[in-house]
């Protein structure tokens, strides 16, 4: 019996130094996952106007969806507007996200202000936008801001009249922005950059 105590007694040291060192080689050995990749900047800016819930009525009752109003933007003269419905709100996000990136329109911008003022009239909503000097920053509330806000406009001022529906505000935006012509095509651009050369000339 003596023996055996005297062969097996060392044994326990030995599995407690092994143990020791594993465990400080699992603790050394922890550093960052190579799955964490680093993540690149984002192209767009997505901001979330509005979300509603709207029902409709089937025959087991009533059927509660969500519909969800997104504008995108490179904070540089792209945007678009998105709006969807999902049976929960961040499949609506997701949806009108989509929608709005597949609808971008290109806004000429001078300065850090619009070429030119513009008024447009969608459905029930209509949507005033003046270019403004350097410092004015954007005069604008609710929706227009927050469209205006993800792009490069910088001075802008604006006016919402007749209907608050947003949705209607956003879309009239939109159209109003697309509707600003740079100012190289204009009609009279031709004749201005006539009349300049002719006072080069003389």
């Amino acid at each position: 019996m003596a023996e055996t105590q005297q062969t097996t007694a060392p044994a326990a040291p030995q599995n407690a130094q092994r143990g020791g060192q594993r465990g400080g080689q699992r603790g050394n050995n922890r550093g960052p996952r190579r799955d964490q990749a680093p993540q690149e900047p984002k192209q767009f800016e997505e901001l979330v106007i509005n979300i509603d819930r709207v029902s409709r009525v089937v025959k087991g009752g009533r059927r509660f969806r969500f519909k969800a109003l997104v504008v995108v933007g490179d904070r540089k003269n792209k945007v678009g507007v998105g709006v969807a419905k999902g049976t929960d709100v961040q499949m609506a996000v997701q949806k009108a996200t989509d929608i709005a990136k597949k609808n971008l329109i290109v806004i000429p911008i001078v300065n850090e202000t619009i070429p030119h003022e513009n008024e447009v009239k969608f459905s029930g909503a209509r949507v005033l936008l003046k270019p403004a000097a350097p410092g004015t920053g954007i005069i604008a509330g609710g929706v227009v801001r927050s469209i205006i806000g993800v792009t490069g406009i910088r001075n802008m001022l604006s006016k919402s009249l007749n209907s608050t529906n947003k949705v209607n505000i956003a879309y009239a935006t939109i159209e109003a922005l697309r509707g600003l012509v740079p100012k190289e095509e204009w009609l009279n651009a031709d004749k201005s950059a006539k009349k300049a050369v002719k006072k080069e000339d003389k």
